[in-house]
C-alpha cells in the first residue's frame, strides 16, 4: 500500500470515528456565545496557529461572531515572550482583552497542553484564567486532549489511529470541524460566495 493510500484510510477511519455528539454540543455552546454578544478567542500554536486565524476569518466573516487570535498579532506576542516569557502570552492577552463569561475559548491543539509534560503551558495556563473568569471552553484537540480534554465544556477529541501520524490528522481535523462548526445552521449567518454565486 502506498502512503498516500494509507493517509486516506487513516482519514477515512478518523472521519468515522468522530464524536457528532461532542461537536454538536461545541456548536450549542459557541450558538449561545453568539447570543449573549460575547466573543471567540482561538488559541493555537504552530499549525493549530494558522488554523485559528482562518476560523477567526470564518466566525466573524461567515458565523457574524466576533473572534480573535492572539497569534494574529505578531508584535505583541514576541514582545510578551521576550519580556515575560512563552508560558503566559496566551493568559495575559486574555486579560487584556478581559475575557468574562459571556466568551469563549476555543483551543485547536495536536496535544491539548501539558504542564507535566512541559508541552503548551501557554494554553494550560490561558485556560486556568478562562475556568477562574467563567468564560466557556472549548476545542478540537487530538491525542487524549491534553488538559483542554480535561476541563473543556466540550471538547472534539480527534481519535489517534496511527500515532506516527498524530499531528498532521490532529491540524487537518481542526480545519475540518471548524468548517462544520461554521457551515452548521446554528451558526452560520450569511453564505459563502461560491454557493451564492451558483444562483447567478
Amino acid at each position: 500500500m502506498s502512503y498516500a493510500q494509507q493517509h486516506i484510510d487513516e482519514a477515512i477511519d478518523i472521519l468515522r470515528g468522530l464524536d457528532v455528539d461532542a461537536i454538536e454540543r461545541v456548536t450549542d455552546i459557541l450558538a449561545g456565545v453568539k447570543e449573549d454578544g460575547g466573543r471567540i478567542f482561538f488559541l493555537g500554536v504552530g499549525g493549530s496557529a494558522g488554523n485559528s486565524s482562518h476560523a477567526v476569518n470564518d466566525f466573524r466573516k461567515i458565523a457574524g461572531i466576533e473572534s480573535y487570535a492572539p497569534t494574529d498579532n505578531v508584535s505583541e506576542l514576541t514582545a510578551r515572550t521576550n519580556d515575560e516569557g512563552w508560558a503566559t502570552v496566551f493568559v495575559e492577552w486574555l486579560k487584556t482583552s478581559r475575557l468574562c463569561a459571556r466568551d469563549a475559548v476555543f483551543v485547536l491543539s495536536v496535544g491539548g497542553g501539558s504542564i507535566e509534560k512541559g508541552i503548551s503551558p501557554n494554553l494550560v495556563t490561558a485556560l486556568q484564567h478562562a475556568k477562574a473568569v467563567g468564560a466557556r471552553i472549548t476545542g478540537v484537540v487530538g491525542r487524549d486532549g491534553g488538559y483542554t480534554g480535561q476541563v473543556a465544556d466540550a471538547c472534539v477529541i480527534v481519535p489517534t489511529v496511527n500515532a506516527e501520524a498524530v499531528t498532521p490528522h490532529a491540524e487537518a481535523f481542526q480545519s475540518v470541524v471548524c468548517h462544520l462548526l461554521v457551515s452548521h445552521p446554528k451558526l452560520k449567518a450569511h453564505r459563502t460566495k461560491w454557493e451564492s454565486a451558483e444562483e447567478q
